[in-house]
Order: C-alpha cells, then structure tokens, then sequence
C-alpha cells in the first residue's frame, strides 16, 4: 500500500470521517482553518488520490463523488505495522520505551493500554 503525504492525509481523514460519498466542495469546507485551499487545489488531490487508488471518483450529474477505497482502520493498521516494523524490529516494548521515554505518554496512557490488553486477554 502506498503512503499518504500529511494533506493527503487530511483529506482522506475528511473523507473517512463523512460516512459517505462526498464532494470536492465538502472536502474543501472539511480543510478549512487547517489548510485554506482553494477549491482547484482540492480537485487536484482529490483526483492523485483516485490515481494512487485511495478513492473512487463518481460523476453524478456536473458533481464528482468520492469515496474511499481503502477503509480508515486498514490504512492505520498498514502505516502501524510499517512504523514499528521500520523503526522498532518489530518490538511493540521498544515503541511503547520511545513513547514514554519521550514524554509522548504518560502513566493514563499506560492504564489506558493496561485495561485494552485485559480486555484482549478475555476474548
């Protein structure tokens, strides 16, 4: 699977995060505040997203729909895998050490992990 650029990202999050087809329109009112682009800027990703096989794109009508192909959840799953992969060996231990020794979680989170691997555990 290919990687997304950070507003490649943004926009797939956009897209996620609508439950349904959307417009460049929407996406475009999605970004705002974050990324102020202008509406053709949205169309050209839009459509490089199309080309690398993140969405679909629909004409209804004058209107291009856009839908994702590749569910939130995979697309996390897959760049997770990568980064712990690359950057740990493969040790989830060595990813939470880095987290935690970098201040990025502290001991809610580790609880927060705790009661997640518990319920794993009673599956």
């Amino acid at each position: 699977m290919k990687r997304l650029g950070d507003a490649e990202l943004e926009i797939m999050l956009a897209v996620w995060g609508a439950g349904e087809a959307v417009t460049s329109g929407y996406v475009s009112d999605a970004l705002r505040g974050s990324r102020d682009w202008a509406l053709p800027a949205v169309v050209t990703s839009l459509n490089r997203l199309v080309d690398k096989g993140f969405l679909r794109s629909e004409k209804r009508g004058r209107t291009n729909f856009y839908t994702p192909l590749i569910s939130e959840r995979e697309y996390k799953a897959e760049e997770s895998r990568g980064v712990l992969t690359k950057l740990f060996g493969g040790s989830v231990s060595g990813l939470a050490a880095a987290l935690y020794d970098g201040k990025a979680i502290g001991e809610k989170d580790i609880e927060e992990l705790r009661r997640f691997l518990d319920g794993l555990e009673g599956k």
